[in-house]
């Protein structure tokens, strides 16, 4: 198949599977074309069977806040069209969804039918589409889909629960290939972080507060207590700052390590 997989191209974990499931897909011999404003982070270069379109927003002095969603769906509408594809995949309901549906009924009064997937994450439908203001849109976008998964039960009673949605939603869990991380300690990284043999607590996020990074730290705190451990930040975002200062107050800036991305 051809397939359109559209995905925010960051660290978060919506990213993450789309451009894994991406990967694995173009593995099996699939066509995938990966559609976003930058190259996803876990997609390297060079791979078979893998292509990239850039979405890119032209700076108007008209707008305030560039529309995106509308640059989206007219670069959907153009890969479409000129890839042959045979599917949309979006992952993450804001705004991919509503731009699917969108790219999808300007198709269609060309003659060109195109079905669309949508795959919910978690604060797509918990944290921000419990905003009012985005309810009616999702709502319309998850019931138009041709097909919508969810990756994990609790989230997809959380939809039922948020929005009045009618239809059926597929649980398929998050994931990761455990074959691809087999063997991989590093004597010599570990040695950089636990020279001693500590143990390592490792945290990695996008550091959003839904995150709850300052849980970590305080189970690092008690874990301190019990014996000899190190905790690693890994990732960027607006609770960093708010880490690396408790840590300084708190003297554990040697015992704890933040690396951004």
């Amino acid at each position: 198949m051809r397939i359109g997989i559209v995905c925010y191209p960051t660290f978060g974990g919506s990213g993450v599977v789309a451009t894994e499931l991406g990967i694995a897909l173009a593995e099996k011999g699939h066509i995938v074309h990966f559609i976003t404003y930058d190259r996803p982070v876990r997609l390297g270069a060079g791979r078979a069977n893998i292509f990239y379109h850039e979405v890119r927003v032209s700076d108007y002095p008209l707008f305030d806040y560039q529309p995106y969603e509308l640059v989206l769906t007219s670069k959907l509408v153009d890969v479409v069209k000129h890839e042959r594809l045979d599917l949309l995949h979006v992952h993450y309901a804001i705004p991919h969804a509503s731009a699917a549906w969108m790219a999808q009924q300007i198709l269609a009064s060309q003659g060109v039918r195109i079905p669309f997937i949508t795959t919910l994450h978690g604060t797509d439908i918990t944290l921000v589409g419990k905003d009012p203001s985005f309810e009616p849109v999702i709502t319309f976008a998850i019931e138009h889909s041709d097909a919508v998964t969810t990756v994990s039960e609790s989230l997809r009673k959380d939809t039922y629960s948020h929005f009045p949605v009618k239809r059926e939603i597929h649980v398929v869990p998050n994931f990761i290939c455990p074959e691809q991380y087999q063997g991989l300690k590093d004597k010599r990284i570990r040695e950089r972080f636990a020279p001693n043999g500590e143990m390592l607590l490792v945290h990695v996020s996008n550091f959003r507060p839904v995150k709850r990074v300052q849980d970590v730290l305080a189970m690092f705190k008690l874990l301190r207590k019990q014996m000899p451990v190190r905790l690693l930040l890994i990732g960027d975002g607006p609770e960093r700052q708010h880490m690396e200062t408790i840590c300084r107050e708190e003297g554990t800036c040697d015992e704890v390590f933040s690396w951004g991305r």
